[in-house]
């Protein structure tokens, strides 16, 4: 977390919009709950999606949440797994990546090879994240995400509400709209737990040889996959083709385009 992030408590304004945009959330969350069961929220444990938790488990809603552990994540990431579960009295359903995928990756690549090319960074990435991830949405009907269009180039057309090709399902982010100021607003009124990284500059958390700090001023995402452009760095857990189709059961009368 960027330290010109932190909201301020007596900011009568931000929490009239955190407040607004949390009850239009939690209607959505409602909604798909009872519209697309099974269903399931992948939570990669950042800022946004331990929103998404709080709302999600307060709320005692019918909906799955799972995490990808990679094999490389960060101690702090998986400390704040087991803080959450404390929290509140549930469990992760935790996927984890084949064997044998993650060792031909490294056979062909390397133990360190996503840094040689984009390539083989998305090797890696559909190793460890993207084959769980497809594994984790089997048989579900919609999956929902912490995305939010202001945090990359690559984002900036999110939808709350849009139909996901790669996967055959609706795909629902919640806090499409919601500034970094209103994650933060919201994880600090309702005292949810957050992983210690953002204390130290990481707003975005990913695998440890795959995320640094970011400077004064940069993009919210410029310390995940570092070493490429901007335009390049999605894992292929979210992607956007251009399509639009209409899903008529998608709560509040929205429709679904293509992610």
């Amino acid at each position: 977390m960027q330290r010109d992030s932190i909201p301020d408590p007596a900011d009568a304004e931000l929490v009239a919009a955190v407040a607004e945009k949390s009850a239009l959330a939690l209607r959505y969350l409602r909604d798909v709950a009872r519209d697309y069961a099974p269903l399931a929220f992948a939570n990669s444990l950042g800022a946004e999606d331990m929103v998404l938790t709080d709302m999600i488990w307060r709320g005692n809603l019918a909906i799955e949440i799972f995490s990808l552990d990679t094999g490389r994540l960060p101690a702090e990431t998986c400390e704040l797994m087991a803080r959450a579960e404390r929290h509140y009295g549930k469990r992760l359903s935790i996927y984890a990546p084949r064997h044998d995928t993650v060792q031909d990756f490294v056979a062909g690549f390397g133990i360190n090879g996503f840094y040689g090319s984009v390539e083989a960074r998305k090797a890696c990435c559909h190793a460890r994240k993207v084959e769980p991830l497809q594994r984790a949405l089997a048989g579900k009907q919609a999956w929902i995400t912490g995305l939010r269009a202001a945090q990359s180039q690559t984002r900036d057309k999110l939808k709350v509400v849009a139909f996901d090709h790669g996967n055959n399902l609706v795909k629902i982010s919640p806090l499409a709209d919601w500034s970094e100021r209103e994650v933060w607003a919201y994880l600090r009124a309702n005292r949810v737990p957050s992983n210690t990284l953002h204390e130290r500059n990481f707003p975005s958390i990913g695998c440890a040889p795959c995320t640094r700090a970011v400077q004064p001023g940069e993009d919210v995402r410029a310390g995940r996959w570092w070493w490429e452009s901007p335009e390049q760095k999605e894992c292929g857990l979210h992607r956007v083709d251009g399509k639009l189709v209409r899903v008529e059961r998608v709560g509040a009368g929205e429709t679904a385009e293509a992610a």
